[in-house]
C-alpha cells in the first residue's frame, strides 16, 4: 500500500492531511478517547498487524489527530442488512474500528475526512464494496448522517452499548464515498 499523504480541504487553515501510520501511532488517541478507564493493552487488537491503520494529521504536529483502523472481515450474519449484498460475494468487505478523534479537534470536520478517505482506501486499495463498524449509539447519529445505515440488534461490549452501521462504497454506489462532512 502506498504511503502518499492526501491533502484535505476543510474550508479552514487546518493544513489537514490523511496518511497510513503505525498501529503504534493509533494506540494513544484509541486509549484517551475510547476507553481512558482501561489501560493501553485494551486497546490493542490481535488483529492490528494485519490491518490498514489510517490517521489525521494537522499542520506540522508530528502526531495525528484523528485515527481508524481497517480490516478485511465479513459483515455479520444478519437478515436486515439494509441493502443488497450481492456484489459483495465475490469481493472484500472492510471493518473499520477504533476511530477516535482528539476531543480538542471533534466538531471540524476532520473525523468525517478521514471516514471519507478510509472508505475511498478501502474501495480503491482493498477492493472493498460494504464497509461496517461496531457504533458506540451515542454516536450513531453522526454515522447515519455520514451514509451508514444501521442493522442488527443493540448489544453491549461492557457498559457501553452499540448499534452495528454499514455503507455500500461497491461499484453500484459510485458516490457511496460522497458522505456529508458538515459538522
Amino acid at each position: 500500500m502506498q504511503s502518499s499523504k492526501l491533502p484535505i480541504n476543510t474550508g479552514s487553515d487546518l493544513g489537514l492531511f490523511c496518511a497510513p501510520i503505525t498501529v503504534e501511532q493509533t494506540l494513544p488517541l484509541r486509549h484517551s478517547v475510547l476507553w481512558p478507564n482501561k489501560p493501553i493493552s485494551h486497546v490493542y487488537l490481535p488483529e492490528d498487524e494485519a490491518g490498514l491503520h489510517l490517521g489525521a494529521f494537522v499542520g506540522s504536529l508530528d502526531e495525528p489527530v484523528a485515527v481508524i483502523s481497517l480490516f478485511i472481515e465479513p459483515l455479520p450474519v444478519s437478515n436486515n442488512v439494509p441493502f443488497d449484498q450481492d456484489h459483495g460475494v465475490q469481493s472484500n468487505v472492510m471493518r473499520f474500528r477504533k476511530f477516535a478523534c482528539d476531543p480538542t479537534y471533534q466538531g471540524r470536520g476532520i473525523g468525517s475526512r478521514l471516514l471519507q478517505f478510509s472508505l475511498e482506501r478501502a474501495h480503491s486499495e482493498l477492493n472493498c464494496t460494504i464497509a461496517w463498524c461496531d457504533a458506540r449509539t451515542s454516536a450513531s447519529a453522526w454515522y447515519i448522517k455520514r451514509g451508514m445505515m444501521p442493522f442488527g440488534e443493540r448489544f453491549f461490549k461492557g457498559p457501553v452499548e452499540y448499534i452495528r452501521m454499514c455503507i455500500d462504497i461497491g461499484p453500484r454506489s459510485t458516490q457511496g464515498t460522497d458522505i456529508d462532512t458538515r459538522v
